[in-house]
């Protein structure tokens, strides 16, 4: 059997929400990003034609071409990213057991290429989200600020995001009526951000150029723009472990990983490594009952997810920080 691991970065790897800190370079951007980033998850739940989980990162874009925002601030912000405690150690196990250690990000790539340097994973081992910031920076000049100004004040006035009706009223006419007239707002139609299903085509590329099978592989996940990802790898006989997940994220996976050191999911990579997927949800089983961290849980078959949320949600609030809260 190919021993093939395709991880998320956000969340697993680092627990930085890159474009939530670039965000930040905006007097009052993590406010807006919290209410863009639930009219992301009201997109993405209601099924919108061709929009994805994850597309967030196109939404806010318009913003920081307008703030003058450009590359090196992604790059300043990456570098002060975190690794996950035990990630670093992992993955270079795995990659001297011969495992092929993949990263599926919804990140931009200057951040996804940063992190993955950092744990030894090539370039050419890592899909991400093209963001030629600097390249849109000299595209589009000073013509839309006033409206943008004027979303950015209505949006603040939306924050915190808790009338989903509000949101969507407001920002469906904002980014798909007053944006959609105006040149910056071509920046959206420019991107495709690598969430949701658009994961998913980057694994089944990867599968296809490692010759690989789908059921071969492990996919590792924890947020609405893995939902689709670890339910296509579980439903097609792999493995897919939702680490420190969400409410979108673990209804979607085959076993739950709550836990403050990644090195814990050395005992599922080896029991999958040694004797497959049915052994790993036996053992992951047999921990169950130790409720304590590490956290396992089989997820696959479930009837209530309650008491699992509870651990992942407690985990993943110490690991994240403010960005445990984002979908």
């Amino acid at each position: 059997m190919t021993k093939l691991v395709y991880f998320d970065l956000e969340g697993p790897l680092s627990p930085q929400d890159n474009a939530y800190e670039v965000m930040a370079s905006i007097d009052r951007g993590k406010e807006m990003f919290e209410v863009i980033s639930r009219y992301d998850d009201l997109l993405a739940l209601e099924g919108r034609e061709d929009y994805e989980a994850g597309d967030t990162l196109s939404l806010i874009a318009p913003f920081l071409v307008s703030h003058k925002v450009n590359e090196d601030v992604i790059s300043k912000v990456s570098s002060k990213a975190m690794l996950v405690p035990g990630a670093k150690e992992i993955v270079q196990k795995l990659v001297n057991k011969d495992w092929l250690v993949y990263i599926i990000s919804t990140s931009y790539e200057q951040h996804a290429h940063n992190i993955g340097s950092r744990l030894g994973i090539p370039v050419t081992n890592i899909a991400s989200t093209r963001f030629p910031l600097n390249s849109y920076l000299l595209e589009f000049g000073d013509e839309d600020v006033d409206i943008i100004k004027q979303a950015e004040r209505d949006i603040l006035d939306l924050y915190p995001p808790e009338n989903d009706d509000a949101v969507k009223s407001r920002l469906d006419r904002f980014f798909w009526q007053d944006l959609a007239e105006r040149p910056v707002g071509k920046v959206i139609d420019k991107m495709s951000v690598c969430g949701g299903a658009r994961k998913i085509d980057a694994l089944l590329k990867i599968a296809e150029q490692t010759g690989t099978d789908v059921s071969e592989s492990i996919v590792v996940g924890d947020s609405i723009t893995d939902m689709k990802m670890l339910q296509f790898v579980r439903d097609k006989g792999g493995l897919a472990v939702v680490f420190n997940g969400n409410k979108y994220a673990v209804p979607y996976g085959s076993v739950g990983l709550a836990t403050t050191d990644m090195r814990n999911l050395q005992f599922i990579m080896e029991t999958w490594e040694e004797e497959g997927k049915q052994a790993v949800m036996q053992a992951v089983a047999a921990r169950e009952e130790e409720d304590k961290d590490p956290y396992y849980h089989v997820l696959e078959g479930r009837e209530s997810y309650d008491d699992v949320l509870k651990a992942h949600m407690a985990m993943r609030a110490a690991i994240r920080g403010q960005a445990a809260k984002l979908g």
